[in-house]
């Protein structure tokens, strides 16, 4: 579906984008994330059209945007950071307007912003002046407008900016309902949103991919085990062959807990040992970290960005989708 390819922007000897390579299979969540100044909103510019790569290319479904750019945009919404709206309008008059702009013929144009507007939840504020909507009800009439022209790409720069709780739950609940007929990139500084509707990731650090990978492959590290005994087993842990390095954590259950840089089939000789030290072995698991902590690692200031992205991924769910939309 999206195939870039050594993607390259520079603002004169300034490089915000570069050498970033990935690729997006049709009906799949992306998330996008990186620090402020990271190269996000670079990469969503060029994607759309609005942005010339200094190098690089981009493809769209076989179409190159540089020679196909107003039918690729034709294909794309788009909801940047802070979507401008003309306050004086009404929410209704608005998406009947960006309706046009989007090239739904006038037959269609009355169906696709009653769609929208009911999808957005927006239908009790769709005769208000945009002037005089909360900042979470301007974010909603700007994701109407991205998905009004029912496009096969939905990008989405901070969607649930603003919103309160039960206004995320129904954004959350959108962002899947679009997946259904569409690939959906999502922007966000909040990284539980991106747990909660993405099933990849993509972390850029200083113009560079740093992390391509599935969530659920990220966040469960196999290089790392957790073991609970109820008594002192650093030496034992540290004699198992395969056992790099032992690390004891905190714990106020009354059991010690140690991290084990191992690979999981270390885990039974790790059992083993255990039991032959006449300790209790309470838990022996592979680490799952959270989206926070592995965006904290690869991120950090004090460490160069890696040359080559990380890459965990598996083709299957992609598969599945594309066989799904035929």
């Amino acid at each position: 579906m999206i195939r870039v390819e050594r993607l390259t922007r520079r603002y004169g000897d300034f490089t915000a984008v570069d050498d970033v390579s990935f690729h997006i299979g049709r009906g799949e969540i992306v998330g996008l994330l990186g620090h402020n100044g990271a190269g996000k909103t670079t990469i969503m510019k060029m994607l759309t059209g609005y942005l010339e790569p200094t190098a690089g290319s981009i493809h769209i479904d076989g179409l190159d945007i540089r020679q196909h750019r107003r039918a690729i945009q034709a294909r794309i919404g788009y909801l940047p950071e802070n979507c401008p709206v003309w306050p004086e309008m009404t929410v209704i008059d608005y998406l009947d307007y960006q309706a046009s702009l989007h090239g739904v013929p006038p037959e269609r144009r009355a169906r696709a912003v009653a769609t929208a507007i009911r999808r957005t939840a927006l239908k009790d504020k769709a005769t208000a002046p945009i002037q005089t909507l909360s900042r979470g009800y301007r974010q909603r009439v700007g994701v109407a407008q991205a998905i009004l022209h029912e496009p096969d790409i939905v990008i989405l720069d901070e969607p649930t900016n603003g919103l309160a709780p039960t206004q995320i739950r129904q954004m959350r609940a959108l962002i899947g309902e679009l997946a259904r007929t569409a690939t959906v990139i999502v922007s966000t500084h909040i990284l539980q949103e991106v747990q909660a509707v993405c099933e990849r990731v993509l972390i850029m650090r200083a113009g560079r991919l740093v992390v391509d990978a599935r969530l659920d492959e990220l966040q469960r590290d196999g290089r790392r085990l957790l073991v609970s005994v109820d008594g002192d087993a650093g030496k034992v842990l540290a004699a198992v062959p395969g056992v790099a390095r032992v690390e004891e954590k905190e714990g106020l259950d009354g059991q010690r807990h140690y991290l084990l840089e191992a690979e999981p089939a270390v885990g039974p000789a790790v059992a083993r040992a255990v039991q032959e030290a006449g300790l209790s072995l309470y838990a022996l698991q592979p680490e799952r970290r959270d989206l926070e902590a592995v965006f904290a690692e690869v991120t950090r200031a004090d460490d160069p960005p890696p040359s080559a992205p990380t890459t965990l991924r598996t083709e299957a769910p992609s598969v599945r989708r594309e066989a799904a939309h035929g």
